[in-house]
């Protein structure tokens, strides 16, 4: 049989190089470890590499090959955490595709039992686990993430029901005195939005997924529960109404936790805080997101200064 020429060696028609070229939606069940427990994942990977303006492509095939090999090797080693995770395969596609730089991204979905506030029932919530990691021949730098559910009370609409709950109070005879103590007593109502906040943290020390978690579920005005008996849902009302946050509360409660729970973070290292809000009563979402460096993050929290430079997450990881 006639050898076939390997087409993806030869040179383009159009002499540029790509920055990314890769796979993406890649479905593997994973062994990783979460809680300090190995359990098995479904996961959604993305590997890419850049492509020289000599090569007219790249390999599809040895994508899911080195995905396959990885996963292999795990089932018979210990399971890794899921930046690790993605740390190994993008070493393992940079030397297979021969690249200058290869990038992989790993989504898993993660199932937790909980219990629910006040009746305790059993209940399973879901989260988002993310590593992602890139690598040249030099180095390799990743980052840890999650995305978890969470609900958010408005401010604003609360306020104007407060006003207005006053002044209707005072207008029928209650006394100054009587009117805010009943104001105290109640909760004021306002719309709910239901949240999703990310949180990603790139660092050479180690950072736990589920702190993480729960950094992102106590930036929102309430946590959200899959079953909710009727004390529960009580419970988690009062809880949001007492503690209304803006989209931007979020990101920045996110990003003062995140300080707090890790204070000798390097200055180099990475923060990426994310809060997308789904409106009730508006026909459009609600978004707010911070990136930067520590050190970046650090002078404004902690130092009260105003940093207009913000590190982004591809410029951290090709640094």
């Amino acid at each position: 049989m006639e050898r076939q020429n390997d087409i993806q060696q030869t040179i383009p028609g159009v002499h540029v190089s790509l920055s990314r070229v890769g796979i993406t939606g890649a479905e593997k069940f994973i062994r990783i470890r979460y809680k300090g427990k190995e359990n098995i994942f479904y996961s959604e990977m993305e590997l890419y590499v850049d492509l020289s303006p000599k090569q007219m492509g790249v390999h599809m095939s040895r994508f899911s090959d080195v995905v396959n090999e990885v996963v292999d090797e795990i089932v018979r080693q210990e399971a890794l955490d899921i930046e690790s995770l993605a740390e190994k395969v993008s070493r393992r596609v940079l030397e297979k595709q021969r690249a200058v730089r290869s990038e992989v991204n790993i989504r898993a979905k993660c199932v937790v039992e909980k219990q629910t506030p006040v009746s305790h029932q059993s209940t399973q919530e879901i989260y988002n686990l993310i590593g992602i990691a890139v690598s040249t021949e030099e180095k390799t730098k990743k980052l840890i993430g999650v995305e978890a559910w969470g609900m958010n009370t408005c401010p604003c609409a609360q306020e104007m029901v407060r006003t207005n709950s006053r002044e209707r109070l005072l207008a029928h005879g209650f006394s100054e005195e009587e009117t805010e103590k009943v104001l105290g007593l109640i909760p004021m109502a306002s719309h709910n939005q239901r949240g999703k906040g990310s949180l990603l943290i790139g660092a050479d020390g180690k950072i736990r997924a589920k702190d993480l978690v729960g950094i992102v579920e106590a930036s929102m005005s309430s946590e959200i529960y899959d079953l909710l008996k009727r004390p529960d849902e009580l419970y988690v009302v009062e809880k949001a109404h007492s503690r209304p946050r803006f989209v931007e509360d979020s990101v920045r409660e996110m990003l003062s936790m995140v300080l707090e729970r890790y204070p000798n973070l390097p200055g180099d290292a990475f923060v990426l805080a994310k809060q997308e809000n789904y409106e009730g009563i508006h026909s459009y979402d609600v978004f707010a997101e911070r990136y930067g460096t520590v050190e970046e993050i650090r002078k404004e929290i902690q130092g009260r200064a105003h940093v207009t430079r913000h590190t982004s997450i591809r410029e951290w990881l090709d640094w």
